[in-house]
């Protein structure tokens, strides 16, 4: 008997473990841990975090779209240390692509060492973000992996993403997914940029283009 309850039990604990990776995970974009995104935060909430003043607030505010997040860091880098990146990127941070992104980039969340960068890289190309949760979590807690998750994202198929998928992208909402199924299927990117194009700026295009992939 002793030995059936403790089966049970190890199957309920398995069971609640995986309910809640399941529940934290949101498409294919990191759902944000209070992480802010330097390309939608509003002005007053950039002035908040550490280390800014209103004359980079003024360049964020002024270049972006950021389209890496080697693009933002060169430009922080002109005004704050070394030192003082980290305290900023644990409040903002420009989700990176998985299966793309340098080592370099990847060294930029904070926290992130050498041992860990291994295994971002050993398990690419990654097809979904549960399965970034899923490998991470060979490694540490599921605490860290949802920290760490709020930093990437995995690049989105066009022609058959989920809704839920679609409107993880940051700053996507109802009417920019009505568009982004209306052009299925799309055959080539010229034919996303050109589709998009008819409703928001040629920024606002790139930013949205480097959450997707037509592979």
């Amino acid at each position: 008997m002793n030995w059936q309850l403790s089966r049970l039990f190890a199957g309920i604990i398995t069971i609640a473990l995986t309910v809640g990776f399941a529940g934290t995970a949101h498409g294919q974009v990191g759902r944000p841990q209070g992480l802010a995104d330097p390309n939608l935060a509003a002005e007053k909430d950039l002035l908040a975090l550490p280390h800014l003043n209103a004359a980079i607030v003024k360049g964020i505010l002024e270049r972006r779209p950021f389209l890496s997040m080697t693009e933002l860091n060169s430009f922080l880098s002109q005004s704050l240390k070394k030192e003082q990146l980290p305290e900023l990127y644990a409040k903002i941070f420009l989700h990176i692509n998985l299966n793309t992104a340098p080592r370099e980039e990847i060294l930029m969340i904070p926290g992130l060492g050498p041992r860990m960068l291994r295994e971002f890289l050993e398990y690419r190309p990654y097809k979904t973000l549960a399965q970034f949760r899923r490998e991470m979590g060979k490694y540490v807690d599921e605490k860290e992996v949802t920290r760490l998750e709020q930093y990437v994202f995995v690049p989105i198929p066009l022609n058959t993403a989920s809704d839920a998928d679609i409107t993880s992208i940051p700053g996507l909402g109802p009417r920019m997914l009505r568009e982004f199924k209306e052009y299925r299927p799309y055959g080539n990117i010229e034919k996303f940029r050109r589709e998009m194009g008819k409703y928001v700026n040629a920024k606002e295009v790139a930013r949205l283009e480097r959450y997707v992939t037509l592979n």
